[in-house]
């Protein structure tokens, strides 16, 4: 069974950081290519950035200088380095993959960034 788990939410300043952990199970990890999406209230879900088996990366506008996708394949755990965080940050944060065809999404992660 396929499972992806996210850690490392929490309440953060504006200007701060956090680190996001998605833990997945159940799948040859280091050949799968890993996302991390957003889901802020009442908004429709978006990208924020994609890393690859081979680990080449990819971010959406949003993301892109800010945040940093990584992986470690020894412990099948995909990571989202997020910095210069902002209120519009503010989202739940989800980690997924792909497993033959099939969407696997974790149960997503707080990230609430206020003063």
């Amino acid at each position: 069974q396929v499972q992806l788990v996210e850690s490392g939410g929490g309440l953060v300043q504006p200007g701060g950081s956090l680190r996001l952990s998605c833990a997945a199970s159940g799948i040859i990890f280091r050949i799968y290519a890993m996302r991390w999406y957003r889901q802020a209230p009442g908004k429709e879900r978006e990208l924020v950035a994609i890393i690859s088996g081979d680990g080449s990366t990819d971010y959406t506008d949003l993301a892109k200088g800010r945040f940093t996708i990584s992986r470690d394949n020894a412990k099948s755990t995909v990571y989202l380095q997020m910095n210069s965080l902002k209120p519009e940050d503010t989202a739940v944060y989800s980690c997924n993959t792909n497993d033959r065809g099939r969407p696997i999404w974790g149960q997503g992660t707080q990230v609430t960034v206020s003063s």
